[in-house]
């Protein structure tokens, strides 16, 4: 089974060349392909000087969002499992086979990552738990599902299954469309528990309390309208 491992990067220069090694060391048969979102840090840069044939490296011309990041790096993924790997060292690369084995088992077509189920975890940031909760209660409450983190970076989906999805947020938005299209397709999603190693504002964390508000309406949208 080969797997595409699409890392999204924004102004990570601290973290880009480290989390390559860690992706590198994982024995998988795998594809890495790197998405910069018009970093401005020197990431790009870093990136452009890059020889690296293990790694297809893509960019944007302007700042455009994580999801859309994604979609870049989705459209040229040829594995058998697409996984989302964030550039920041919050998720462990070395996880990503616990991941993929719902689905070399033959029982899933999808696997997120769980921060909330028995993986160790930094503590940290008490209402960002309260807000992925509930934006995760209200998700399930939508899809009829019981996941745990919805919001998780960890999403393993076979491929051919997340080409047919036809993605369309741009920033955060990502992680509650593409649960709600895995669930309208009744595709089958299992959880794993998984470490994360979360890291605060001052270290670089960019996501923020109006993507939280964002990410209501977006499971709305993608439940009733889309």
């Amino acid at each position: 089974m080969k797997v595409s491992i699409v890392i999204p990067v924004y102004n990570e220069s601290s973290t880009i060349g480290k989390i390559l090694d860690h992706v590198k060391a994982v024995d998988l048969q795998k594809e890495i392909i790197v998405v910069d979102d018009c970093s401005t840090d020197g990431t790009r840069e870093w990136l452009k000087n890059l020889t690296d044939p293990e790694v297809k490296v893509l960019f944007h011309e302007v700042n455009r969002g994580k999801g859309a990041a994604l979609r870049t790096g989705f459209s040229f993924a040829g594995g058998d499992v697409t996984i989302v790997q964030d550039a920041d060292l919050e998720y462990d690369p070395q996880e990503i086979p616990v991941l993929l084995k719902p689905i070399a088992d033959g029982k899933a077509d999808a696997v997120f990552g769980s921060r909330f189920l028995s993986g160790p975890h930094r503590v940290l940031l008490f209402w960002h738990y309260v807000g992925n909760k509930v934006l995760t209660t209200f998700s399930n409450m939508m899809t009829n599902l019981n996941l745990t983190d919805m919001e998780t970076c960890y999403k393993a989906v076979k491929t051919d299954i997340l080409k047919q999805l036809r993605l369309k947020s741009d920033r955060f938005g990502f992680e509650p469309e593409i649960t709600a299209k895995l669930a309208k397709r009744g595709c089958r999603i299992y959880e794993v528990p998984i470490s994360y190693s979360g890291r605060d504002y001052s270290e670089g964390k960019k996501i923020s309390w109006r993507d939280g508000l964002a990410a209501v309406v977006h499971i709305i949208r993608y439940r009733f309208f889309d």
